[in-house]
């Protein structure tokens, strides 16, 4: 055991859990008695994770309530970073609850008794709440009950604070801070810990706000009243599932209990957070006015009793004078001829689209409002699986009617009369009228985020996404894009843009890390076409200016809007939270909202898309089971050669790195520890190195590093190029690395990049041969078990579709893929090749024979029924086939289709009306 930190001398273990180990020790220096929670050796190692310990730690000493437990602060003693908390003594309310136990089974503290700690509970939560402090790990071995009867809420070290909105935050382990699961979580019969109290909305990966706590402050207050837990299951999947789908055991509560307090607590278990109760105060409220009920109805007779008679007659004419003088006040107020009319309220509504298909989510805004509100145009698709195209209803119609030629559509804009539609689709800028007609193609877009038609004559856009991408300006009638701005120092991406009144300037979103979520992106204003730029607003993405003088944007899945002077290019008000709901992918910078220049909003409902995922095992039969259950933001699964050990890239908000995961131990461990991005690692066939890329050196473009997997001995570099470059795949010898090269305007190449020594002699890179190099975009190069074969992306015929050819060829060439596909994956068990259906992401494979120098496969079939989420983080593969051939590993939650079809959106009258309420003009 550790003997002194510092100045403090340790005199006791008191516990361990995934966040450190906990110490009772004296301060010698003031002579206390304290506890310090000593960081993991790993956590330490990372300046990163120590600095976030270091912030949250200054920010909640301020937390200076009776009923937290404080926080002193943070030091550092011998490479241990440790936490100086206030030593509570007594027990805590787990203990309070065992304790309450007969011969074993729960009783819960009675009514009385668990009121009043509640009471306390809801005080210490409150208090966070005021200062934008999550607790997000509250339940009973986080409430100290002092032997005076006092409640301390504890492990407020592993809250978050935002001043917009508290999010779940991964650090560098890809471990949510909180809830925290019991050590063996993955194993099955292995009782939770904290994740009996985690909300729906964590449980799911999603972000967590104090709504969060409200939902574990009702699981902790049914508890304290049934001795039980509000739910309950023998392993993470079982408990999950409960707080997903299950029903708390309410005939467990007490006879005796208060019905108010029965509302209360299922008003907090509501797992719709929307119809939650939004607040802990409202909590309190519920609680005090249950327990004043009866007091409040006889204080005021009992006031009248006891005052002398003399002393009513005095006050009585001026008590009825001051009645008489608000009454008339109050007529004064309704009936004042001189007294405006109330600007008029938004009004929502839920509309059908006006055709049986299904919406889906995807880039930019898929349904949009012409600029005069009366038209409505949306993607869609027939059905699951379908290409989707542009759809037009006039709202004065009941049914829409699709456009041809605008099959594989995204991120539809209006041209500023109406009368015509923009485009994307099969890496073509399109525009089409919206009576119908032949669709003409405007210019290449290989991989666009968002354009805009300006009043101009001319469209400014994002023709790809990858690092480097930035806005162009072309002709509404077509021809060569021409650059619009350059990259900014610290940007790497421009995207989503939009022309300004009269097109002297330009509103856009800009993002340092395309690795991260757009939430700690940055929305720009620059003066065209080439004047000062200035960041509007840090942390937001997806802005538009609308016609009410306001600006809004995108914050961690909620609508904001602040007063904006268009000719000064900056914010004139502070930013107020409008609409919550809005469906959203972070990843990428896209939300599904439009506002029409007459006051009209129109979005689709939904929750920001997850970043923070499991890893899940899928077979064929469709069966998923957990891989790794610890939510986080991760891509680019690989296996070992041996399939004991997954790679996989994991990035924190801040940076990406590479991290080896042994699945059987769940243990992981970190490779790479400089301070940029790492990436899509790529094992070597005898599962000793692991190649990926890296922006080390000038951390501009990704090259081509590689190092021991046991994150031993240096990293070293294997290319060096002003282009980005991604690993895919080493053939069997592990001489030769097939790799893509992304050029400056988002083409791409296959390269084979030949390594020539040994682990002994070391490893010296040749010079990289061209495989494939044409006009249109390759990538995703996959060696086949034999080496033979190299299987591909191309989009040669308009869309994404996987091919096969002779390695080193020359040869043939041979399209697998039917309908679109993704990430190529040989079977090293069986003649297979699988990939992911480009519209579903649904697992196709295809068998094959080797005819002489012939490739000849079979028409692909769906491995399995499940679909499952990709996340666009580039360049991201999104599954990996374990080596036994009989299962995958995948980058998102799988899931089972809804058999409901998203076919109505919400439109919101008088939008501007309530802008100028919530964020009036100074």
């Amino acid at each position: 055991m550790i003997e002194r930190l510092g100045s403090y001398r340790v005199l006791a273990k008191l516990g361990e859990g995934g966040m450190g180990q906990v110490f009772r020790a004296r301060d010698t220096t003031l002579n206390r008695d304290v506890a310090l929670k000593v960081l993991p050796e790993l956590s330490a190692a990372d300046p990163e994770r120590v600095g976030r310990f270091q912030r949250e730690a200054r920010l909640l000493a301020a937390l200076n309530h009776p009923h937290i437990a404080a926080i002193y602060g943070v030091e550092q003693s011998d490479g241990q970073h440790f936490l100086i908390l206030e030593l509570v003594e007594g027990q805590t309310l787990a203990e309070r609850l065992a304790q309450a136990a007969v011969d074993g089974k729960p009783r819960g503290l009675g009514v009385k008794e668990s009121l009043r700690i509640a009471r306390q509970v809801i005080d210490a939560l409150e208090a966070a709440h005021d200062k934008g402090i999550i607790h997000r790990d509250l339940k009973p071995s986080n409430i100290a009950l002092t032997p005076d009867g006092d409640v301390k809420v504890l492990d407020f070290g592993l809250a978050k604070h935002d001043t917009a909105a508290a999010t779940t935050s991964t650090d560098a382990l890809g471990v949510t801070y909180s809830p925290t699961l019991t050590v063996g979580h993955t194993q099955a019969g292995v009782i939770l810990g904290t994740a009996a109290y985690m909300s729906p909305e964590q449980a799911k990966g999603r972000v967590a706000d104090k709504r969060s706590d409200v939902w574990a402050f009702g699981c902790v207050l049914f508890e304290m009243l049934t001795g039980r837990r509000a739910f309950e299951g023998e392993d993470v999947s079982d408990t999950l599932a409960a707080i997903l789908r299950g029903e708390p055991e309410w005939s467990a509560l007490p006879s005796d209990l208060p019905p108010s307090i029965t509302t209360l607590i299922k008003r907090c278990l509501d797992r719709d957070r929307r119809t939650r109760i939004p607040d802990i105060s409202v909590a309190r409220f519920m609680l005090d006015d249950t327990a004043g009920a009866s007091v409040a109805a006889t204080s005021a007779p009992v006031v009248s009793a006891i005052a002398p008679m003399s002393s009513r007659r005095g006050w009585l004419p001026w008590a009825l004078a001051a009645v008489l003088a608000i009454a008339l006040i109050a007529a004064l107020v309704v009936w004042s001829p001189w007294r405006s009319e109330p600007p008029p309220r938004p009004s929502r509504f839920s509309t059908q689209v006006g055709a049986d298909v299904s919406l889906p989510g995807g880039l930019g805004a898929n349904a949009i409002l012409s600029p005069d509100g009366a038209v409505l145009a949306f993607v869609a698709a027939k059905n699951t699986g379908d290409p989707v195209q542009i759809y037009i209803r006039r709202l004065e119609q009941l049914q829409a009617a699709a456009l041809a030629g605008t099959e594989g559509a995204n991120s539809p804009f209006f041209s500023p009369d109406g009368q015509s539609i923009a485009f994307f689709a099969a890496g073509k800028l399109k525009k089409v009228s919206v009576n119908g007609g032949a669709a003409v193609t405007l210019c290449d877009a290989p991989s666009a985020r968002g354009g805009w038609w300006g009043t101009d004559g001319t469209i400014v856009f994002q023709p790809q996404s990858a690092v480097g991408g930035r806005l162009h300006r072309v002709s509404a009638a077509g021809g060569t894009p021409v650059p619009l701005l350059t990259l900014a120092a610290g940007e790497v991406s421009q995207r989503w843009p939009q022309l300004l009144p009269g097109a002297r300037a330009v509103l856009y979103t800009a993002t340092a890390n395309i690795n991260g979520s757009f939430d700690s992106g940055n929305i720009v204003a620059q003066r065209l076409p080439d004047g000062p730029r200035t960041i509007v607003q840090r942390d937001a993405y997806y802005a538009r200016y609308v016609n009410s003088g306001h600006l809004v944007y995108m914050h961690m899945g909620t609508l904001f809007a602040a007063p904006f002077d268009v000719e000064r290019l900056e914010m004139t008000g502070t930013p107020a939270p409008v609409l919550e709901s809005i469906a959203t992918t972070p990843q990428n910078g896209g939300a599904q909202y439009a506002v029409s220049d007459n006051g009209t909003l129109i979005y689709l409902a939904g929750e920001s898309e997850v970043t923070a995922s499991p890893v899940q095992w899928l077979d064929a039969s469709g069966k998923t089971t957990p891989l790794r259950a610890t939510p986080a933001d991760w891509s680019n699964p690989s296996f070992a050669p041996d399939g004991r050990i997954l790679a996989l890239d994991i990035a924190d908000g801040t940076q990406t790195d590479v991290w080896t995961y042994d699945w059987a131990r769940d243990t992981l461990t970190r490779i790479t520890f400089d301070n940029t991005d790492d990436q899509r690692p790529v094992w070597s066939p005898d599962s000793r190195r692991i190649a990926f890329a890296s922006k080390r050196g000038d951390k501009t473009t990704f090259n081509l590093y590689w190092q021991r997997a046991d994150g031993t001995g240096d990293v070293q570099r294997l290319t060096d190029s002003p282009s980005n470059q991604v690993p895919t795949t080493f053939d069997r010898t592990g001489k030769l690395l097939a790799y893509s090269e992304i050029g400056p305007q988002g083409d791409g190449d296959i390269l084979i990049l030949p390594i020539e020594g040994d682990e002994t002699a070391g490893f010296k890179p040749g010079t990289p041969i061209p495989f494939l190099k044409t006009p249109f975009n390759e990538g995703s190069p996959m060696f086949s078990p034999d080496g033979r074969w190299i299987a591909y992306i191309s989009n040669e015929s308009g869309r994404n579709e996987i091919y096969v050819r002779p390695f080193p060829g020359p040869g043939g060439k041979w399209q697998i893929s039917t309908s679109g596909g993704d990430d190529p994956t040989w079977s090293r068990t069986r003649p297979e090749l699988f990939f992911a259906n480009g519209n579903s992401l649904q697992l196709m494979v295809s068998s094959y024979t080797i005819d002489g120098e012939s490739f000849r496969a079979d028409k692909p079939r769906a491995w399995s029924d499940v679909t499952f989420n990709a996340r666009p983080r580039a360049p991201s593969r999104d599954l990996d086939l374990h080596p036994d051939g009989q299962r995958f590993a995948i980058a998102a939650t799988a899931r089972v289709e809804p058999s409901g079809k998203l076919d109505h959106a919400v439109l919101v009258l008088n939008f501007f009306d309530e802008l100028r309420r919530v964020a009036p003009q100074k």
